[in-house]
């Protein structure tokens, strides 16, 4: 086989492949014969079947397939032997290609257009300035955790008056003849749109009644037809006023802050006193801080290798149509409109390769299966559970892992902050402290 390689101009080439009947001959022949044995013709037992009628009747699509394989094996033997940082994949050149005929011909040629990487510098150096940022954890913040953990605990009490934010239960009563009734509906005032509204249940007590207009009140017929079991579309001609008698009101009452709620919090390790309590709230956010610091100092290193990237010269044109090749529902307009965003993830996946390369950065098992536990325990905290066990975090850690899609996110992630880490030692760092207000508008 014949395989050669034009010059390389603006980042792209021509692999031309030249297949001749010594290449293919016994493969065709061995496959003939695999064919000949399984062949069901009329009149032939098994395997007894003329090798020349298989011939005449697969011989053209067992060549097909034969030569189909020969290219792809030795388009990456190529691609491989000449260490080619090709992107993409390559792309057939019909123009190159000589139109084939299996009857008149016995050497065929494949012609591919492909396009490789630029040469660029990824790495940082003492040049490039990057912050990091220490986020003040102030006395207001461990408040707010403090008083956030006793609401969480906290538990509901029936009272007498109501104050805003209180759930009141009563009956609805519609002022019409044969109007609506609803029996131990809920309302919880501070959710209604019209403030004219809502002050008429400001200081009610158990059992008052009060006449309003929940249309009025609400605004929106899906909040009219939960509260009073109807369809939507009943509760769109809806008019009346109602009347509400008040039967019970119920208060949110938030914990005490104090060794049962310290016990509620932190399990068996608990803090001993307030001051220990609130020493590990600043902890805990102290080290939510530094994640989000981290990841600011990520953003900002991308930013800066991408920067150092912005000239490089890409092949376009071959990429935007191997992008249109390989995707059926990609449009022109729409590549339009996503090449920009595509070509700096080409760039940044590109820069990543080589910065792991260059600082010799493995990621490990080990890497992998920590990442997942702290990516469990961040979803955890979303839904309030601040210390759940390390057991139950491994578990979910692993059940991510067994997902195709998220073990490739997390892996990715290791990366990037095995890289970030390597480029803090390379680059010229500066430490600023920030309050959260103000490294929050960072990010607008």
């Amino acid at each position: 086989m014949k395989i050669e390689q034009s010059e390389l101009k603006d980042l792209q080439a021509v692999v031309t492949l030249t297949i001749e009947p010594a290449d293919y001959q016994d493969e065709v022949q061995k496959q003939l014969k695999q064919v000949r044995q399984k062949a069901q013709i009329p009149g032939f037992r098994p395997g007894m079947v003329p090798l020349g009628l298989v011939k005449k009747m697969y011989g053209k699509g067992v060549l097909a397939d034969v030569l189909n394989k020969l290219v792809g094996e030795n388009l990456q033997k190529h691609i491989e032997d000449n260490k080619l940082a090709i992107l993409g994949d390559p792309m057939p050149n019909n123009e190159l290609t000589p139109n084939i005929d299996m009857d008149e011909q016995d050497t065929f040629t494949f012609a591919f257009d492909i396009a490789v990487a630029p040469e660029f510098d990824a790495k940082l150096t003492g040049k490039n300035k990057l912050t990091e940022y220490k986020i003040e954890v102030t006395d207001e913040m461990v408040q707010r955790q403090a008083e956030s953990y006793a609401a969480r605990y906290g538990e509901y009490v029936e009272v007498d008056a109501a104050q805003e934010g209180d759930i009141l239960r009563g009956t609805l009563t519609e002022q019409k003849e044969g109007g609506i009734v609803k029996e131990n509906a809920i309302l919880n005032p501070q959710y209604m749109q019209d403030k004219k509204q809502q002050k008429l249940f400001a200081k009610v007590k158990k059992g008052d009644v009060v006449t309003f207009n929940p249309m009025k009140a609400y605004g929106s017929e899906v909040e009219v037809s939960s509260m009073l079991s109807i369809t939507k579309e009943q509760a769109e001609g809806l008019e009346s006023d109602f009347t509400f008698e008040i039967q019970s009101i119920t208060r949110h009452e938030a914990a005490k802050i104090d060794g049962e709620l310290f016990a509620k919090v932190y399990g068996e390790n608990a803090p001993k006193d307030e001051a220990e309590f609130r020493a590990r709230i600043k902890a805990e956010i102290e080290q939510n801080m530094a994640e989000d610091s981290k990841y600011k100092f990520g953003l900002d290193a991308k930013a800066a290798i991408l920067k150092k990237m912005e000239k490089v010269a890409f092949p376009e044109a071959f990429l935007r149509r191997w992008v249109l090749a390989t995707n059926d529902k990609m449009t022109e307009e729409q590549l339009d409109k996503d090449f920009p965003q595509m070509l700096e993830e080409l760039k940044w996946h590109l820069a990543k390769d080589q910065l792991l390369k260059a600082f010799g950065i493995e990621i490990q098992k080990e890497d992998v299966e920590a990442y997942a536990k702290e990516v469990a325990r961040m979803q955890f905290m979303q839904y309030g559970m601040m210390h759940v066990e390390d057991k139950y975090l491994e578990s979910f850690a692993q059940d991510m892992l067994k997902k195709e899609d998220q073990l490739r996110g997390i892996v990715e992630r290791v990366a990037e902050n095995k890289i970030y880490d390597a480029l803090r030692g390379v680059a010229k760092i500066e430490e600023k402290a920030i309050s959260h207000e103000e490294f929050g508008k960072l990010f607008q």
